[in-house]
């Protein structure tokens, strides 16, 4: 069994003395022991900027806010913090009582202790009940609002250097040992979309008729793929990153049966509280791989896409901003992903001093990019058009860290699974397993072509379930 103790003092952080190629964090993830939770977020293709670490973690503690605060683990912040019910304050309370000084934290490390975990799209309508449209969604799979893992002692990949680093003094060694464990499985039923294709080409006939009308600019409409799923949702995690590579990953397991996979090449925030700088990455347009990227580069309807919410969200930034500060060093971008080329572009800007996280959440969340524009009314046609509530997808993915660096994704691309666990196991679940894809609906959008889109936005899961029964026919391992 893997043991990690609280940590009640600075954090000691240390390369691990490992000999020839190190272990992958995929690896790592195979090798955790069952008996044990495990957080992780995992950058699949290493870049310098954008996609440089991984990180692995057992949590202390969670955080769970479902229309009221709980908190449950160990800690010597827990008996300090004075819930609000209020969750935006109640994240302030919580980042507020395991902050430390950025003097106490290697600063050649993003993160060495702090929270992990998802913002479901759902706290949108908290942060602002005007977004809630007239006909609620059916809320069927029950995620919370917020869930986030305390932390204190994670496992540090840097994928350029390729090197681990410890925050801890824990003997790791059976983790690296066991690296090449591959003994788990997972079986998973046909995909079904929780609406047919008619319906779905309606929903984004309406949302064009409300652009027509002047209701909106853009909306971005989705549909839900479901599966029943058994077996082990780390297998399906490491297979999933082996195809998509996404650059902004994680793994997460939660009690009461609740687990999160994410393959997301989005970024939604990169805070630094200590230097007050902001980044947001947008991305809108989409080709599959096997299309010349050019032909997204040429798209005007998809570089008007982007640049509207461009606009969204240089706009919630200037909320937050100092005047002036918001700028758009890159306005549009082709980037290739393993399954997908799209468009993104870059904004940042400078946090003012009185700026806390819930605010900062406050002024952006959702992201842009998952609603449309203006934020609100398109927020409110998705409520009117969507039949579920989203939970976890279009949320954010990431880490509140102790240092004052906030890294947050936009959560697409990612399965969100519910069910039941054997006592004990942590990595074996029974239950639902829930993918959606979707698009941004403009003024010139054609049904059949967004509807077709939004299926190639699944494209790297279809690779997986294709993979795993090409697997079990001509190999018979599982």
């Amino acid at each position: 069994m893997l043991i990690i103790a609280f940590m009640n003092h600075r954090p000691s952080i240390h390369k691990l003395p490992i000999s020839g190629t190190p272990a992958t964090p995929l690896q790592i993830t195979a090798a955790w022991p069952r008996d044990c939770p495990l957080i992780s977020l995992h950058s699949g293709r290493a870049h310098q900027r954008w996609a440089r670490w991984s990180l692995l973690a057992q949590p202390t503690a969670i955080y769970r806010f479902d229309g009221k605060s709980h908190l449950t683990g160990q800690g010597h912040f827990i008996d300090k913090i004075q819930f609000t019910h209020d969750p935006l304050q109640d994240l302030d309370a919580i980042t507020s009582a395991t902050a430390m000084a950025s003097s106490e934290i290697n600063a050649h490390l993003p993160f060495a202790s702090g929270w992990i975990g998802y913002i479901s799209y759902d706290l949108g309508r908290w942060i602002e009940p005007a977004a809630t449209g007239s006909l609620l969604p059916s809320d069927d799979r029950n995620w919370p609002l917020i869930e986030l893992a305390y932390c204190p002692e994670p496992l540090v990949y840097d994928n350029v250097e390729q090197q681990w680093y410890a925050v801890s003094d824990c003997d790791f060694a059976s983790l690296f040992i066991e690296a090449n464990r591959n003994d788990v499985n997972f079986a998973v039923s046909p995909l079904q979309s929780d609406i047919d294709p008619d319906h779905y080409l309606t929903m984004i006939s309406e949302a064009i008729k409300y652009i027509q009308a002047g209701d909106i600019f853009q909306a971005n409409i989705t549909q839900r793929l479901s599966a029943n799923f058994s077996g082990s949702t780390r297998a399906l995690y490491q297979e999933a990153m082996k195809i998509s590579k996404a650059w902004y990953g994680a793994y997460m397991e939660f009690p009461n049966g609740r687990c999160i996979t994410s393959l997301s090449p989005e970024l939604f925030l990169d805070a630094d509280f200590n230097n007050k700088k902001v980044t947001t990455r947008p991305i809108k347009g989409t080709r599959p791989i096997s299309v010349d990227k050019s032909e997204l580069l040429e798209s005007q309807k998809d570089t008007a896409e982007l640049h509207m919410i461009v606009d969204l969200m240089r706009n919630d930034l200037g909320r937050v901003c100092e005047y002036g500060s918001v700028k758009v060093p890159q306005a549009r971008k082709i980037e290739t992903h393993p399954t997908v080329h799209q468009g993104v572009a870059q904004i940042t800007g400078t946090l003012r001093d009185d700026v806390t996280i819930a605010d900062l959440l406050a002024a952006t969340f959702p992201g842009g990019s998952v609603t449309g524009a203006p934020k609100i009314r398109a927020m409110q046609i998705i409520d009117e058009l969507e039949p579920t509530r989203r939970g976890p997808y279009c949320g954010a993915i990431g880490l509140f860290g102790d240092n004052g660096r906030i890294n947050l994704n936009i959560a697409i691309r990612t399965i969100a699974l519910n069910g039941k666990r054997d006592a004990g196991n942590w990595e074996q679940l029974i239950g639902t397993m829930d993918y959606s894809v979707g698009g941004g609906i403009v003024a010139d959008s054609k049904p059949w072509e967004e509807y077709k889109e939004s299926l190639d936005k699944a494209a790297v899961l279809q690779m997986v379930l294709e993979q795993t029964v090409f697997d079990r026919a001509t190999q018979e391992i599982y």
